[in-house]
């Protein structure tokens, strides 16, 4: 598969540009999840030949991600969705009175990376960085914070708004040689900033979905648990595949990935995030992440000839993901979404803190003719 025939993977008749909301899958992962229903029926849903095909279908889609993310199969846990990952470690974690807790400024985060530590503010100090208008910040800002009851740090990798990519490896080596916990929020990043090595941020925990970059279904998520800082978290649910009970009759979890992984799982959905994940593999991480950046680098060059258009977010494109802000004079994002949207173009709104702004997000099939035509409906505002 190329990138030249790889849009007819994507059946759409519409001009779609927020894949860091919800991607498209492909048909292929359509028709994989198809066989699955068809498959798992035929075989008796609780039958012996079912459960061997549900753990080979385990297997299959944790080893992918695996090499995803450059980490062990066994530190897989499978969820429905990024926010599952982050309440795990928010009230999975045991916080003394004394301590705190490290995000990164409230006002331009995602609320699913935000609303779970806000939380916590009723038992412990959370401790907010100051951020500059990309939503990055300074590392003697991020210094000053960090002391000795200092208990996790929870940052997003990608920011869904400007695209600023954070520099989450060189925190996590100074973590480490604090032995501070470490969270990432990696929704947007996993699948479109190319062949990356996530494991080796140092971050003691991941979360991110497979139903952004990644193209697969919704209802589908991973949490990453690094196998040494298992014991750092309390299952926040509990059930037979998750734990035992002793002669004495005391609970004993069970180790990676059974301690969080209880109860029936979308199994259909992970034949189909399974599917994705290898397609995008195939494809190369690298290729993609090169064909998305030279599709967001010229939507730039191109709105950027309109006078009273504005784009936000880094200007080095090492700095940011495929993701651009922008907005167009005075003009009110929302009726812009709705007016694009009837010609078939779908682009997202959203903020930067209180200001609304627009996005788009092209993904891997998606085209230079596709951005032009986009710029071309902008410019008749």
């Amino acid at each position: 598969m190329n990138f030249e025939s790889i849009s007819e993977e994507f059946q759409t008749d519409k001009i779609y540009l927020n894949n860091a909301s919800v991607s498209i899958m492909p048909k292929t992962s359509i028709e994989a999840m198809r066989q699955f229903l068809i498959s798992y029926s035929e075989m008796g849903p609780d039958s012996l030949e079912s459960e061997i095909f549900i753990k080979e279908l385990w297997e299959k889609t944790r080893k992918a991600v695996s090499r995803l993310v450059k980490c062990k199969p066994d530190e897989i846990i499978i969820t429905q969705s990024v926010t599952d990952g982050v309440n795990m470690v928010a009230n999975g974690m045991k916080f003394g009175n004394d301590s705190n807790i490290i995000i990164r400024g409230g006002d331009h985060e995602h609320h699913a990376n935000y609303f779970p530590w806000l939380k916590l503010k009723e038992k412990i100090d959370v401790r907010s960085l100051p951020v500059d208008e990309n939503g990055g910040f300074t590392d003697s800002d991020f210094k000053k914070m960090v002391d000795e009851k200092t208990k996790l740090v929870a940052l997003s990798h990608g920011l869904y708004n400007s695209g600023l990519i954070l520099p989450v490896k060189e925190i996590g080596e100074q973590l480490q040689k604090q032995n501070i916990p470490y969270f990432l929020d990696t929704a947007q990043t996993v699948g479109c900033i190319g062949d990356y090595d996530f494991a080796n941020t140092g971050c003691d925990f991941m979360s991110f979905n497979g139903s952004k970059w990644l193209c697969g279904p919704m209802g589908t998520g991973v949490f990453y648990c690094k196998r040494e800082s298992s014991n750092l978290l309390e299952p926040v649910n509990i059930g037979g595949e998750s734990a035992t009970s002793n002669e004495n009759g005391t609970l004993v979890y069970n180790e990676l990935p059974d301690r969080f992984q209880t109860g029936f799982r979308n199994y259909v959905g992970l034949a189909g995030m399974e599917s994705s994940v290898t397609i995008l593999q195939n494809l190369g991480l690298d290729n993609i992440r090169k064909h998305i950046m030279e599709l967001s680098n010229l939507f730039i060059d191109e709105i950027g000839k309109i006078p009273e258009a504005r784009v936000f977010g880094p200007e080095n494109e090492n700095e940011r993901t495929s993701i651009v802000s922008f907005e167009v004079g005075k003009n009110d994002p929302e009726k812009i979404v709705s007016a694009l949207a009837e010609k078939g173009i779908i682009v997202a709104k959203r903020e930067i803190y209180e200001k609304p702004i627009l996005r788009i997000s092209p993904h891997v099939f998606n085209t230079k003719n596709e951005i032009l035509k986009l710029v071309e409906e902008l410019k008749k505002l």
